[in-house]
């Protein structure tokens, strides 16, 4: 069986990530590809828990050392049960966001360093990553008044100052800028139907070669 082709999706909040993943999926099942949708921190039972102590609670609940910790102890569950797991069955997985969340949110939007974050990456993923990761872009402000009104629960990190997500959108930048070959940049501040459409495109540019359906 071949081997499935892990994707991530990445950016601000307020981006759209959750509604182009389901978007991609539903694709991607019309052409006869088998795929799984996930998220971090989350994807496991274990992991779900302590996504609630990440996404729920006061800005400051943790401190930067602490999140990074925590995202990575439940990244270690969902990398090990579920995502090898469904490649290894030739399944495509698609994450809401991954390893360059941490990088962009705790490295440097609250300044622990991209060399810490690499170190404690390489300790638990020893060099697993995505084959694709989509950032989805768009300007602070905007992301943030589009998450306004959202029910109270899983809002902590939007309740973080508005210099935190600034440092945080150009990480993700850099990070693109550096991984040419694995990331692309997605315009997010077009309509729903547009941003789905330009993923698409660049899914299959990047992986056609290998799975021609896509160009049916």
């Amino acid at each position: 069986m071949r081997q499935g082709i892990f994707i991530s999706l990445e950016g601000g909040e307020g981006a759209g990530k959750s509604t182009q993943l389901r978007r991609l999926s539903d694709r991607l099942s019309q052409t006869g590809i088998k795929n799984i949708c996930t998220r971090e921190p989350g994807g496991t039972a274990g992991a779900e828990e302590i996504r609630n102590l990440l996404v729920r609670g006061d800005a400051a609940r943790w401190t930067p050392k602490t999140e990074a910790l925590l995202m990575y102890a439940a990244r270690q569950e969902h990398v090990e049960e579920v995502i090898k797991p469904a490649l290894a069955r030739g399944q495509w997985v698609l994450c809401d966001r991954f390893a360059d969340s941490s990088m962009a949110y705790q490295g440097i939007g609250h300044g622990l360093g991209i060399d810490r974050i690499a170190a404690l990456n390489q300790w638990v993923l020893e060099g697993f990553q995505p084959d694709m990761t989509l950032i989805l872009d768009l300007p602070v402000s905007v992301g943030l008044s589009r998450t306004e009104g959202h029910a109270v629960g899983e809002n902590r990190f939007e309740g973080m100052d508005v210099a935190f997500h600034e440092r945080m959108r150009q990480g993700f930048l850099s990070i693109a800028r550096a991984n040419p070959e694995r990331c692309t940049v997605i315009d997010a501040t077009t309509s729903a139907e547009v941003v789905a459409e330009n993923i698409w495109n660049a899914v299959v540019a990047k992986t056609a070669k290998a799975n021609p359906e896509l160009e049916s």
